[in-house]
């Protein structure tokens, strides 16, 4: 069987020159390859414990929450980008690498008797994925975790997520 990281194509200078960009792109083409990252997503996160949402950070943690959601058996919750949600909102602004954002989810997504995974592609600095922590605590909701299919260890993002169980069947170091 194919190694899961051998999915993963490294993209040299992108989106500037000195990164070395991780494109799960080949991954969710492959649907063996898919399946598999599905899998091992629910595979790492089946002990913590009950989960009643999956929310996934725009746009590459829809492709890998919605499908997790639902092998878990339970909702899936769009984290978005400003503007792109139709009804009333709640909103973290938050830092990153390259300048700053926002995040929003709908009012009404999450409540405080929901046990909430997060879920993106990669794990790099931290920064969104903490911001996403941000806005389902500010509903009242537990985050029991985050799960990403890839994690750059040598950027630290766990720092960023201290005290959050965390899971990526994908680690790079040192490149």
């Amino acid at each position: 069987m194919k190694p899961l990281a051998s999915y993963i194509r490294s993209i040299p200078d992108f989106p500037i020159p000195g990164v070395l960009f991780r494109d799960v792109v080949p991954l969710i083409e492959n649907p063996e390859g898919l399946r598999r990252a599905i899998a091992e997503l629910k595979a790492g996160v089946s002990t913590w414990g009950t989960i009643t949402k999956v929310a996934g950070a725009e746009a590459r943690g829809f492709i890998f929450g919605a499908p997790l959601a639902l092998e878990l058996g339970v909702g899936f919750v769009p984290l978005r980008k400003p503007g792109k949600l139709p009804f009333e909102t709640v909103s973290v602004d938050y830092e990153l690498e390259y300048g700053k954002n926002t995040i929003e989810m709908h009012k009404d997504s999450i409540s405080s008797n929901d046990r909430v995974l997060l879920v993106d592609d990669l794990l790099a600095t931290g920064g969104t994925i903490a911001a996403c922590r941000k806005l389902v605590e500010k509903q009242g909701a537990t985050v029991v975790g985050a799960a990403f299919v890839i994690e750059l260890v040598d950027l630290k993002g766990r720092e960023k997520l201290q005290g959050l169980p965390i899971f990526a069947p994908i680690q790079f170091e040192g490149e």
